[in-house]
């Protein structure tokens, strides 16, 4: 079925998004995150040991299944396509920078939208600065920004990505001893392994046929008034809200403890700032470089490879922020916010970008 033939089918797509997303929910994944691509990496970056933060260490099936999800959906219906060569550091650079960028929101795009759904007042405030990255990446796409064409390859090239995560999945199942997990916090809290590989498995092949990306959405309506990808998020978004208010989540406000949030609104803008503008550049938002990794792209598996680093740099130097909270003894609220070494950073992959996006532009010949 070709899911992308009509805004009505694209939003179809995206609600079943939503409903995979509402069970990984209902089956106890962590409240108001349902699936994040950001929070993901980096709980499975965590369970790896890239990074020591105890309560952020699970190998997530999730994301083992949307890559594969995508690999076998891509392969089956003759759209798989290994391909490799275009600016693979600045891609892995772009990785790193969308990771920081989303740890210091507390999520990726997906997050957002999902966070959105359930009345978090502070995604909406980051959604602004999504849009406004963006914005600069529209403006330097259009100045001739290019990351140059990416190049055939074996087909054993582009495998090598959904390979490795069939690695993982084999390492989680038959020997965890290798693995970190945590005890306490978001890490601890996950859906069974079986529901969670089917629901990744189900997610990337849907998002893969509709060409599911949060970023693109926003750029094909700016660039091209076109309504196609924003629709696949309308989709995912109405299905979650429905959820959420049926299952009594939907709290509206800011400051609510136990979603791992925060209301620290300068940052929460320009991280999410950050994650738009990288993600022009790169191609697409995290999920969609998830999505490309396992239908073939090599240069979509480096920017990957860039949020695993990047969810690690974020743990090892205190870059990512804290979520408001109850404190278990007093039972005061703790307020979450934006790390001053995030804040640091946040400031540097915005230089970054821009340096970026300069050197990128291709000057055309007199």
């Amino acid at each position: 079925m070709k899911l992308s033939s009509s805004k009505k089918t694209l939003a179809l797509a995206g609600a079943l998004c939503g409903v995979i997303a509402a069970a990984l929910a209902f089956f106890g994944n962590p409240a108001n995150m349902a699936i994040c691509i950001a929070c993901f990496i980096r709980d499975t970056a965590g369970a790896l040991g890239m990074h020591q933060a105890a309560v952020v260490q699970y190998v997530r099936p999730e994301i083992i299944g949307i890559v594969l999800g995508a690999f076998i959906i891509s392969v089956a219906t003759k759209e798989y396509r290994s391909t490799a060569g275009s600016s693979p550091m600045i891609r892995f650079v772009l990785g790193v920078i969308i990771m920081i960028g989303s740890l210091v929101f507390l999520g990726c795009p997906l997050r957002m939208v999902i966070r959105m759904s359930a009345g978090d007042l502070n995604a909406y405030v980051a959604l602004v600065g999504f849009i406004l990255g963006i914005l600069a990446g529209i403006v330097a796409l259009k100045k001739g920004f290019s990351l140059e064409r990416s190049y055939e390859t074996t087909k054993a090239a582009g495998a090598v990505l959904p390979v490795i995560v069939i690695g993982l999945l084999v390492v989680l199942l038959a020997a965890p001893q290798l693995l970190k997990f945590s005890e306490a916090g978001p890490g601890s809290v996950h859906a069974p392994i079986a529901i969670a590989l089917v629901g990744g498995l189900l997610f990337g092949a849907l998002a893969q046929k509709s060409r599911m990306c949060f970023a693109g959405g926003i750029r094909d309506v700016v660039l091209m008034k076109n309504f196609d990808l924003i629709s696949v998020v309308g989709g995912l978004f109405v299905v979650m809200l429905i959820y959420n208010i049926t299952q009594a989540k939907f709290v509206l406000g800011f400051d609510v403890p136990g979603i791992v949030a925060h209301s620290d609104h300068l940052w929460n803008i320009l991280g999410m700032f950050v994650v738009g503008f990288a993600a022009t550049l790169a191609g697409g938002c995290p999920l969609r470089q998830l999505i490309l990794a396992g239908q073939g792209s090599s240069d979509a598996a480096i920017t990957v490879l860039g949020m695993f680093v990047g969810a690690a740099l974020c743990h090892n130097f205190g870059l990512a922020s804290s979520g408001t909270a109850k404190n278990a003894e007093t039972g005061e609220l703790v307020l979450g916010a934006a790390s001053q070494n995030g804040k640091i950073a946040v400031i540097i992959c915005i230089v970054l970008l821009v340096a970026i996006s300069i050197a990128g532009i291709k000057r055309k010949k007199a």
